[in-house]
């Protein structure tokens, strides 16, 4: 009779990313396709072809004599390269980088809270396939497909979450692929993050709130408030007051919650998948007023490969980890990555309608929606010329 945890092994389990990347997981416990499919979404369904990524779990990892790279962190031996820990997470993984892009083998661990680099490594695969993976949110409103991207806490999110208490479908957030040919974007059904101030901006969440979330987001505005307060000024050197300033950064950090798109778009749920017609490009900036300008989708592409290059520099980190410990060894997609990355981008961007949003942080998702709202439902499109100034402008109440 088999040992529990090894009764409790599923022998096969797929994943098809939108019939462009397919991944078979092999012999993961369930606490294991949970973790992958918080990374990836949940895209289970059978593969009519062969996988490109396999996920191989065992119950214990064999690593030979291990020499270290990076110490604890990363190694290799005569059976290859592996990753050590994970996000701070202890892991045990083999990983394959002369195989990203082709098929790819990674054995692992059971157990592990988040396969090292699994995102990154799909969107390294997807590039072989003209596909780019773009740091961006998108939606459908009002039979418009809309792609909104910027550098991390630019406002994707926001723009996206303005939209949906308004009727739009979810299509994706946090990663968006776009086929070179410019007519598919993608979404990865993964949850999304929501700040306390977003939860404000949209009460109808208020309700998929758990008790214990609005229990802890209290206590840390309490504990706020006695930081900025004039006594703990007064106290300002004592242990107690330094302890409190030195916890909250760490406190603020957790006013946040993720929630399924489901519970945020209600049946405005889709297949993921559109084609993208219009390109918003989002950035903070110190004023309190929301513009909408018109822009140059080029000129979108030449500073989102910036972002792009940035989502992977721990994979390229451990890459050159892998170089130095096999240095007769190189992987040419990952060598040319950001290559293949600008040009399928460009192409994928070419000709689309775009917009530069400039915005205060936060955001009434009011004003948000108010200034952008004309610009995804007009029917035809303005030419683009970055010379013709601001359109419009809401000041941020």
């Amino acid at each position: 009779m088999l040992p529990k945890k090894q009764a409790d092994r599923i022998s096969r389990l797929d994943y098809d990313i939108h019939g462009i990347v397919g991944v078979r997981l092999i012999d993961p416990l369930p606490s294991d396709v949970a973790a992958v499919t918080r990374q990836i979404g949940a895209l289970q369904k059978p593969l009519s072809r062969e996988p490109d990524i396999i996920i191989r779990f065992v119950e214990h990892l064999p690593t030979g004599h291990l020499r270290f790279v990076e110490l604890n962190r990363t190694g290799f031996s005569e059976h290859g390269f592996f990753v050590l820990e994970n996000s701070k997470h202890k892991a045990r993984v083999r990983l394959p980088f002369e195989q990203i892009g082709k098929r790819c083998e990674i054995v692992c661990e059971s157990g592990l809270r988040a396969i090292p680099h699994l995102m990154a490594i799909l969107n390294l695969t997807a590039l072989t396939k003209d596909v780019v993976a773009l740091h961006a949110s998108a939606f459908v409103y009002a039979g418009t497909g809309v792609v909104v991207t910027g550098w991390a806490k630019g406002g994707k999110t926001e723009a996206l979450l303005s939209f949906a208490s308004r009727g739009a479908s979810y299509v994706g957030d946090e990663w968006v692929l776009l086929s070179g040919d410019g007519q598919h974007m993608y979404g990865i059904p993964e949850n999304i993050r929501l700040w306390e101030w977003h939860i404000q901006n949209l009460p109808y969440l208020q309700s998929a709130i758990p008790l214990e979330t609005r229990l802890r987001f209290a206590s840390i505005y309490f504990l706020q408030r006695i930081e900025r307060s004039s006594l703990c000024k007064f106290f300002g050197k004592t242990l107690p007051a330094r302890a409190l300033r030195e916890a909250m950064p760490a406190l603020n950090r957790q006013l946040s919650i993720r929630l399924d798109p489901q519970t945020i778009f209600g049946s405005n749920i889709g297949s993921w998948a559109a084609r993208p017609d219009k390109i918003f490009f989002m950035m903070n900036h110190e004023s309190d007023v929301v513009t909408v300008e018109p822009a140059d989708p080029r000129g979108i592409a030449e500073h989102m490969i910036s972002s792009v290059r940035f989502e992977q520099f721990r994979i390229m980190g451990d890459y050159l980890a892998f170089k130095f410990a096999f240095p007769k060894m190189r992987n040419e997609v990952l060598e040319h990555a950001h290559e293949m990355q600008y040009s399928i981008l460009q192409r994928a961007l070419s000709g689309k309608e775009a917009y530069t949003v400039r915005h205060p942080y936060p955001v009434a998702f009011s004003d948000l929606y108010e200034v952008m709202q004309p610009y995804v439902t007009r029917a035809t499109s303005p030419t683009v010329d970055s010379t013709r100034g601001q359109l419009a402008a809401v000041s941020h109440s």
